[in-house]
This record gives structure tokens, C-alpha cells and sequence, in this order.
């Protein structure tokens, strides 16, 4: 595993430090998409809390979602609970 690290670190000119810091940050982002995506295919938070939760805009989040060809779980509630948000957002404006 060290080999590898030192080897992609001067593939990317940086020094080894620096090339484990970029991998846990591309990880842990990582992990935070595929939690929102579980927790938006289980049905326990809406699109829109599941892109805050990935760190993402919400049309990002809708392409990670069709990337892994997810099931969404979207009924009346939820598009009720859109159509509120939209209408509050928009009244902001």
C-alpha cells in the first residue's frame, strides 16, 4: 500500500501528506453520498435533504440519483412537501 501511495503521490507531483489527505476528503465525501442515497431510497428524507446531507445542489444530488438507477420513493406526500418548499422559495424572491 505504501508503494502505491508513494507512487500515485509523484504521478500527482504532491508529497505523500498531502496525496492521504486528498484520498480521506474524496472518501469522505464518498460516504456522505451514499448515506443520503440510502437514507433517500428508504424513504427517510426527501431529495431535498438528501442533497444537504451528500453536501451537493439538488440537481447534483437528482444525477446521482439516476447514476445508480435508484428507486425514488415519491408519492403524494412528497409532492405536496415540494410544491410547499417551491412556493416558499419563490415567495422569497
Amino acid at each position: 500500500m505504501l508503494g502505491e501511495l508513494e507512487k500515485l503521490a509523484r504521478e500527482e507531483q504532491v508529497d505523500r501528506s498531502e496525496l492521504i489527505r486528498r484520498l480521506i476528503d474524496h472518501a469522505l465525501k464518498q460516504k456522505r453520498v451514499e448515506r443520503a442515497l440510502n437514507a433517500y431510497s428508504e424513504g427517510r428524507v426527501t431529495l431535498w435533504k438528501a442533497a444537504e446531507m451528500a453536501g451537493l445542489s439538488l440537481r447534483a444530488m437528482m444525477e446521482v440519483v439516476k447514476a445508480s438507477k435508484t428507486l425514488v420513493p415519491y408519492g403524494l406526500e412528497e409532492l405536496e412537501r415540494d410544491i410547499a418548499y417551491v412556493k416558499k422559495e419563490t415567495s422569497r424572491q
